[in-house]
């Protein structure tokens, strides 16, 4: 081998391992003694292959002088017109499956809405490049957010200063407040930064005392498929252990910045705080009448109210749902087209009408779930919305102890399973007579308590027909929990933090409703095959 040859070699490899220490440094984590070493190596190998080459470089350069030189300006221009545009338009490409390096819609919604400025002081070692770089993609979709980097063992006194203790603490600052955050998952800090803003916290209260689901219990059930544990379905009875727990649900709330408690009625106390939401969900027994009138009242008085009300259970609140213009029906649904996985008594929906709260919402399921109707005749002052519905092939099953549709007497498909409804003493009315009775409340000389009164009766109320979806043991499936976070924001009047609830890193599955798993199963099994063997076929006739 000729020894030119050879030295070029020296060369080549210098500039390889320069080139790999540039990238290690760049895409990878935690590999900064690797990088290092290469760079080092990159660099004597290549002044070694330069000193070994000098006279040919030397002859080179001088036979084509002006051509090398224009070549290297051009490279030289290439390379600082490219670091310029990097540096002015940064682009980003995350192609990791569930975009762990990159900001969901509703963080980067949330970011640009933000009114008050708020400050973090991220404390990191070398190690936690992937967290630095999270923080200053935040940093770049907002002008209310700055952030500063420090090392507490380089910096230890700016550490001992703000109160650090452990790298890879973030301290949030906002008009006074502070907030520490010691996670680096997107939920938690685009959180933290909506706590740290507001400065307030709203209280969400959940009814307690007839086995509802307890918010602060971590009890669940496996209902998957194949394995143990039971069902809600069609002919089985409810199994409940002490009570299905509903601790992922305040999980999420806490972390939007929500205070969670739960409420006893029945010892006649009434709310001791002032409540965002009034949650019942699931109670397994009626009510007693001074229960019923106390929540009478408190919808009456233009509070938010959130209803999950299981099947063949009478809670004595059907009175009320019907003055709000919706009617509990007494039935299973039953979807034979649209279900999760082999139980038609879980109606699964992929469609549905127009809210913020359905806005990009994925596959929802009601396990066990009851259907819901409009009363005859509308509520006057009231809005009825429904938002969930399910397929045209189901129907609610009025007699479990003898299944199937029965006609005349079962409801058929599309039913629906949610409603939003919402109370206003100008609904109903033409747009002249609110604005001439809003003109009078004004100039009236009681304006001002007239004004009051009239926001104070203006309420939202959702309901659901069944609970179970909210449990600890279906809230994380699909979009369940989204669905149920976005619906308890509207109640609350906090539409912008719809949608932003904790990531979760769950096994990679497929979940199919039960016309997608026969569509699969037709498609793969059956049209594919039968394709290609009547291909082979025609092609060995053909060549016979």
């Amino acid at each position: 081998m000729d020894q030119s040859f050879r030295n070029l070699l020296i060369l080549i490899l210098g500039i390889t391992f320069l080139i790999l220490s540039v990238i290690m440094d760049a895409i990878l984590v935690d590999t900064l003694v690797i990088a290092n070493t290469l760079l080092v190596a990159g660099l004597l190998v290549t002044i070694t292959g330069v000193y070994l080459l000098r006279a040919e470089l030397n002859l080179f350069f001088k036979k084509q002088r002006g051509e090398a030189l224009a070549w290297s300006l051009g490279m030289v221009g290439i390379v600082v017109a490219v670091c310029y545009l990097s540096i002015k338009y940064p682009f980003r490409i995350d192609m990791t499956e569930g975009d762990l390096y990159s900001l969901s819609a509703e963080t980067a919604d949330m970011l640009e809405g933000l009114e008050t400025p708020v400050h973090i002081s991220f404390f990191h070692d070398p190690m936690m490049r992937d967290t630095v770089e999270f923080y200053q993609l935040i940093a770049s979709k907002s002008d209310q957010v700055t952030v500063e980097f420090h090392d507490p063992m380089l910096n230890p006194s700016i550490a001992r200063m703000k109160g650090i203790e452990f790298a890879g603490t973030a301290l949030l600052e906002s008009e006074g407040r502070q907030l520490q955050v010691n996670t680096p998952h997107e939920s938690d800090i685009a959180n933290g930064i909506l706590k740290i803003s507001r400065g307030i916290q709203q209280t969400i209260c959940f009814l307690d005392g007839h086995g509802e689901p307890d918010p602060f219990s971590l009890e669940q059930h496996d209902h998957i498929e194949g394995d143990s544990g039971h069902d809600h379905g069609l002919g089985t009875q409810y199994v409940l252990h002490e009570r299905h727990g509903m601790a992922k649900l305040r999980n999420s709330l806490e972390s939007m910045n929500y205070v969670v408690s739960k409420v006893t009625l029945a010892q006649g106390k009434g709310l001791e705080e002032d409540c965002a939401v009034f949650i019942v969900a699931g109670p397994q027994t009626a009510l007693m009448q001074s229960e019923i009138q106390w929540i009478d009242q408190y919808i009456q008085d233009g509070n938010n109210v959130l209803f999950m009300l299981d099947p063949f259970v009478t809670t004595g609140l059907e009175p009320i749902i019907k003055q709000l213009g919706v009617i509990l029906d007494d039935n299973l649904v039953l979807d034979e087209e649209s279900h999760f996985w082999a139980d038609i008594s879980s109606p699964a929906v992929t469609k549905y009408n127009l809210h913020s709260i359905t806005d990009n919402l994925t596959l929802t399921f009601f396990p066990g779930a009851r259907s819901l109707s409009p009363t005859e005749i509308p509520v006057a002052n009231t809005r009825v919305r429904p938002l969930i519905n399910t397929s045209r092939k189901s129907y609610g099953e009025t007699d479990i102890t003898e299944p199937g549709y029965k006609e005349g007497v079962d409801p058929k498909g599309p039913l629906t399973l949610m409603v939003i409804v919402n109370r206003n003493p100008y609904y109903g009315k033409n747009a002249e007579t609110a604005i001439k009775e809003l003109q009078e409340s004004t100039t009236d000389s009681t304006a001002e308590t007239t004004s009051e009164d009239s926001t104070a009766i203006s309420s939202r109320i959702a309901i659901f027909g069944d609970s179970d979806f909210a449990t600890n043991s279906f809230f994380h499936v699909m979009g369940n929990g989204k669905l149920l976070l976005s619906t308890i924001n509207y109640l609350a009047a906090q539409e912008d933090l719809i949608g932003l609830e904790p990531k979760s890193l769950d096994i990679a599955r497929v979940n199919l409703t039960n016309t997608q798993m026969k569509g699969t199963f037709v498609l793969s099994i059956i049209l594919v095959p039968a394709l290609m063997a009547i291909i082979g076929i025609a092609v060995w006739w053909r060549r016979r």
